[in-house]
């Protein structure tokens, strides 16, 4: 009886042992669980926090143009199907070009894999390593891309303070066509708008390096007065980085109108030329005799005269567009000519891409691509509204960007560049700056291409050209960024 008794005593000592220890753990567990509970719930808190600071610090001020249904962009304005500027020269629509982020329900997909919806927080908790806490300096930035391997026309415009680079005032190069300030515009919001391009890692233009990668060099603008437009931006860019004035010069003492066609900049202390050849087709202008008549034709077979001045450049910077939409070439009525012979009637887009074939064969048998990088910049965008520019068009409401809903016209003629690009030799650059550019309605003179004592008529605007500042310089920024990523 008494190893019996003594068993019994024992084996109940081991049970409430037992219990204890298990009641033990179970408190302690329960504390474990609380206690992380609380650090993720804090965790998430401040996640959220940071990620709504962001929706605040990436949304920039931007305005929809109350006429933007009624918008009319002329067939000049092609637009890009576009591609990486700095891989190919396809053409794809541009995504959310305007000043402002996409927010689709207030819905934003955060680092690791948190996301934040509505206003709730839900996070992957299977590893500790998807919750990233924020660091001192603030949330960490997201990994930009290397400028080689992004497309810098897949962006939007942000307002930026800091801008513009030159003024009307610090510029002697900008013809009255273009001085929008000097002819008393006064809401100057438009030189104020930069083009952020979206996770890329794209160098703001330096003028003191572009003139180093141009020094001993010809830079050459040939094309109509679009490209005029973003020549004399060239200028105004550059010399900003030039400690004495009087060393910039035009080399025949030639002052820039809208009238002389042809220009050389010289840059002493860099030893280079920034020029300009005026060419409204590439292809060439005169005339012919059609019945009695001499009358105007395009030579879609032949260079123009001043081809030979482009010969020899370090760079060239080619373009047409703006008066392929004009009257003469758009009905192609006894107007296009190859040899002796003309067309009584020829579509416009097949006269255009013949004309292209005709420059991509002079490139290629005169341009030694060891020595020349050839750019080809894509059609910039008219926008006039009721009517065309002698017939009551207008833009002079508009004051801001387009904004996201608004969705750029297509026309094939910027898929005949790339076309013609495609089969030549000598390889040659797209400038894709049409989608970009169709969002900035505010960026064109309307009535502010004369000075005032000049205006004839508020009824003739221009919605065609760029204020300087301008769009244009942005243009300019993306050949610097071609010519820094070669380098």
């Amino acid at each position: 009886m008494e190893r019996q008794r003594s068993f019994s005593v024992k084996s109940t000592r081991v049970l409430a042992l037992s219990i204890t220890t298990i009641s033990s753990a179970i408190v302690f567990l329960t504390f474990l669980s609380t206690s992380l509970t609380k650090s993720n719930s804090s965790s998430s808190s401040s996640i959220f926090q940071t990620t709504d600071a962001n929706f605040q610090i990436n949304i920039s001020p931007i305005a929809a143009i109350s006429e933007t249904n009624n918008l009319h962009i002329s067939d000049s304005s092609d637009s890009p199907r576009a591609s990486p500027i700095l891989i190919s020269t396809h053409f794809s629509p541009p995504e959310n070009t305007s000043g402002s982020a996409k927010i689709p329900g207030f819905e934003q997909k955060t680092r690791g894999e948190i996301l934040v919806k509505e206003d709730k927080v839900v996070a992957n908790l299977t590893s500790i390593k998807v919750i990233a806490l924020p660091s001192n300096d603030g949330e960490e930035k997201k990994k930009k891309k290397r400028i080689e391997e992004c497309d810098v026309t897949n962006g939007k415009w942000v307002y930026d303070s800091d801008s513009p680079l030159y003024t009307n005032a610090s510029c002697p190069f900008i013809d009255e066509g273009f001085g929008c300030q000097s002819n008393g515009r006064l809401d100057l919001n438009y030189m104020k708008w930069r083009w952020e391009p979206r996770d890329c890692d794209a160098p703001r233009f330096n003028a003191t390096k572009m003139l180093e990668m141009i020094r001993g060099k010809r830079l050459v603008f040939v094309g109509d007065s679009i490209n005029r437009n973003q020549w004399e931006s060239m200028l105004c860019m550059l010399f900003q980085a030039v400690k004495d004035p009087k060393r910039v010069y035009e080399t025949h003492n030639r002052r820039i109108t809208k009238e002389k066609g042809n220009y050389s900049f010289r840059f002493a202390d860099y030893k280079c030329t920034v020029e300009f050849y005026v060419t409204h087709f590439l292809v060439r202008e005169g005339k012919a005799r059609i019945g009695k008549k001499r009358r105007e034709t395009l030579r879609i077979d032949a260079m123009d005269r001043t081809s030979s001045r482009w010969k020899g450049a370090d760079i060239l910077v080619f373009n047409t567009a703006h008066w392929w939409s004009h009257y003469k070439t758009k009905s192609g009525v006894n107007y296009y000519q190859e040899g002796n012979e003309i067309y009584p009637k020829l579509d416009v887009s097949t006269a255009f891409k013949k004309a292209l074939q005709t420059w991509s064969s002079w490139v290629d048998r005169n341009v030694d691509p060891k020595k020349t990088r050839v750019f080809f910049r894509s059609a910039a965008p008219s926008h006039f509204s009721g009517g065309e520019w002698n017939s009551g068009g207008h833009c002079r409401e508009a004051n801001r960007p387009l904004n996201q809903t608004f969705k750029p016209s297509y026309s094939g003629r910027n898929t005949i560049v790339e076309q013609v690009l495609k089969q030549m030799k000598t390889p040659v650059t797209l400038l894709n700056v049409s989608g970009l550019s169709q969002y900035r309605i505010d960026a064109h003179p309307s009535i502010f291409g004369t000075r005032r004592e000049n205006r004839r008529s508020q009824a003739v605007q221009d919605c065609s050209h760029w204020c300087l500042p301008g769009v244009p310089d942005t243009w300019n920024h993306f050949l610097f960024l071609h010519l820094l990523h070669k380098r």
